[in-house]
């Protein structure tokens, strides 16, 4: 994981998260904010 629980903690009020789509839209909202920094990191187009 790129984030750590504390920090994820202060950001994830800040998105919206999907609506109707079940109970895990907290851990999609987790995975696409690592997935942006991953890209961001790494540079891959």
């Amino acid at each position: 994981m790129l984030l750590r629980d504390d920090q994820w903690k202060r950001i994830e009020k800040l998105l919206p998260g999907m609506t109707g789509g079940g109970g895990r839209a907290g851990v999609v909202n987790r995975l696409f904010v690592e997935a942006v920094l991953w890209i961001a990191r790494t540079g891959s187009p």
